[in-house]
């Protein structure tokens, strides 16, 4: 059965550092026998189909790939249509009333329990806030990610400590549920 993916690029092509063109990276993923490769933007996504593997196997294959074709790691966490579609059906802010740059998702390598960010005093950093979900962060930053205490106090390493962590703004989020959605 053959099924659409997005892969999640953590780190890539910012400043001019870590160059991964999408053309090369698209390439690549052909290579390795998946179809329908496209990308979207230069910061890291492409979705693509597949009939063999599962989310784990496809990751471990892509990071290996790209380490080997472009001499540098990169941290890549792949999802499935369904699983997208369920983040954003399930957010817990109101997306359709905001704007993009307001709502975002840091997507988790492996499931995260609330424990973990307990230390936060979300008060402390309203009117921003956060909620998590599967494998998931969802967070609401009303004057955008870079001017967020809250997004710089969530990055902490000891915070995300044996995970890969990737964030993208809610257009990001949209745009990939519609281009796995076929």
């Amino acid at each position: 059965m053959t099924t659409t993916y997005a892969a999640l690029l953590r780190g890539i092509n910012v400043g001019g550092n870590r160059k991964v063109p999408m053309a090369d990276l698209r390439a690549l993923m052909e290579g390795l026998g998946h179809g329908g490769v496209r990308s979207y933007l230069q910061s890291g996504q492409a979705v693509f189909t597949s009939d063999h593997g599962d989310e784990e196997s496809l990751t471990a294959e892509l990071a290996e790939a790209i380490e080997e074709r472009f001499g540098f790691a990169v941290d890549v966490i792949v999802r499935d249509h369904a699983y997208l579609k369920a983040i954003a059906e399930d957010c817990p802010f109101p997306a359709a009333e905001l704007e993009g740059k307001q709502l975002h998702v840091t997507y988790f390598s492996a499931p995260v329990d609330a424990d973990r960010f307990a230390e936060i005093d979300q008060a402390a950093y309203l009117p921003e806030e956060f909620s998590l979900g599967d494998r998931a962060l969802y967070l609401y930053a009303p004057n955008g990610l870079g001017r967020s205490k809250l997004a710089e106090h969530l990055a902490k390493p000891r915070l995300t400590k044996g995970l890969i962590a990737t964030s993208r703004n809610w257009n990001t989020v949209v745009k990939l549920v519609e281009m796995t959605g076929g």
